[in-house]
């Protein structure tokens, strides 16, 4: 299976667990602020935070809680100040992982992160080491147990899509960056509904891991994941179902 892409919807899942949601909202709470900081507090103008939106009302936030975090953004309320920092390295086997933080102090995030890496058999790497593997593109996943496979793959084309694709249990609608938001509103329209959807860094290969590594990997990934100062992480192992369910 494709590594990022499943392990995209996996943590898609987990978001909606009770016993996850304040890390969550943690999380969601940051990137809104930061999205309407950049690019202001209007959904209809600023994708970035029309996303971060949509992602929070997936995972049941409070509409006050929205609303106070674009506020802070924008600077109607008082609030920290988040910057945005990426980080790359290598997991086990080789594996290239692209990091993603918001954070109000790079030098306590920074030592984090390597840390992290260290503990889990990786490597923090150089910018620019790894980032070069990964392709940024829209990614809409559905499940397929709710739609009809060629239905879909000919309204996404119809719509501007790159490519459908097919995840095991999930069908995965890749599109340019730009066209994100167009395809994911005309397949709306056609009364497709999407479990995830995401502008995504998309590796352009896969190292395949099994066994102790692969239980490693991911390891690693849930680490990196629980870190508050981290917003998204991104891989390019290829562990299959067995082993990845393996792993409690």
């Amino acid at each position: 299976m494709s590594g990022h892409n499943k392990w995209s919807s996996i943590k898609h899942k987990k978001g909606a667990a009770d016993a996850k949601r304040g890390k969550v909202f943690t999380k969601l709470i940051k990137e809104i602020t930061v999205a309407a900081r950049i690019g202001g507090g209007d959904l209809n103008a600023n994708s970035r935070l029309r996303q971060s939106v949509d992602a929070a009302k997936a995972a049941n936030m409070p509409k006050d809680n929205i609303e106070r975090a674009i506020k802070k953004g924008t600077g109607e309320l008082e609030g920290v100040s988040y910057e945005e920092a990426s980080y790359e390295g290598y997991g086990p086997g080789g594996v290239a992982v692209l990091v993603e933080c918001l954070t109000d102090k790079k030098n306590r995030t920074v030592a984090d992160i390597k840390h992290l890496f260290d503990r889990h058999g990786g490597k923090l790497g150089e910018p620019g080491s790894v980032s070069w593997i990964f392709e940024k593109k829209g990614l809409i996943i559905f499940d397929k147990s709710g739609v009809s496979e060629d239905a879909l793959f000919e309204a996404a084309l119809e719509s501007g899509a790159e490519d459908v694709r097919d995840g095991g249990d999930e069908l995965e609608v890749i599109t340019n960056p730009s066209d994100f938001e167009a395809v994911k509103t005309a397949l709306e329209k056609h009364g497709f509904t999407a479990a995830m959807a995401e502008n995504s860094m998309i590796p352009k290969d896969t190292v395949p891991l099994e066994g102790k590594k692969a239980e490693q990997m991911i390891r690693l990934m849930e680490a990196l994941e629980d870190n508050d100062d981290v917003s998204k992480v991104y891989a390019n192992f290829d562990i299959s179902d067995e082993d990845m369910e393996a792993v409690n």
